[in-house]
Parts: C-alpha cells; sequence; structure tokens
C-alpha cells in the first residue's frame, strides 16, 4: 500500500508519521485490498484534525476527526476507517454470497 502522510500549517514529525505507520497494519488486518492512503494532519487555533482518504479496489473511502490532541484526532480518524472498511467488507462479501447461493439454486 502507497502511504503518503502531509502536514497543513505543521511540521509532520518522526514520532507522528511512526504512529500514522503503527495503525496501517490494523487497516491492513480488517481489509487486504488497501492501494493507496493519504493523510493529512493539521492544526488551526482551538482544533487538531487528521483527515484520510483510502483507496481499495472499487471504491474510496474518506473519514476525519477533530480534536485536541493530535495523537487522539489519528487514534478516532482509524477508528472510523476500520469501520468503514468493515461495512465495506460486509457488503463485498454478501453480494458474493448471494452470487453463489444463485448459482447453486440454479444448477
Amino acid at each position: 500500500m502507497q502511504v503518503q502522510i502531509s502536514g497543513q500549517q505543521l511540521a509532520v514529525t518522526e514520532a507522528l508519521r511512526a504512529h500514522v505507520l503503527g495503525k496501517i497494519d490494523r487497516l491492513n488486518r480488517t481489509y487486504k485490498k488497501t492501494t493507496n492512503l493519504a493523510v493529512v494532519l493539521s492544526v488551526s487555533k482551538r482544533e487538531q484534525r487528521a483527515d484520510a482518504t483510502l483507496a481499495v479496489a472499487g471504491t474510496t473511502l474518506r473519514a476525519e476527526a477533530v480534536g485536541a490532541n493530535l495523537y487522539g484526532s489519528i487514534d478516532r480518524l482509524f477508528d472510523r476507517l476500520v469501520g468503514q472498511l468493515r461495512k465495506y467488507h460486509g457488503k463485498v462479501y454478501d453480494k458474493h454470497a448471494m452470487e453463489v447461493r444463485k448459482e447453486r439454486l440454479s444448477s
């Protein structure tokens, strides 16, 4: 998977980069067909935001999280992405199971 981590009005430190890269394994365990991940970290006066766009085979998922702590925002961001991946995986799996059932019934 290709990973791009960038910051808006923020220098992405090695600690932030390592934290994001550590969370990527969770995405790969949930769904294997992820191709590209773009994470944008930004800071404004009172909020610290993490946005992500994840490309998987067949669709693109997008999530964002805002909080007072950037590390917490990253954690919530990946929680939301994992939830979206589980939902997408369920839809793909159910579609395939339905096709198999139709083939068995028609044979």
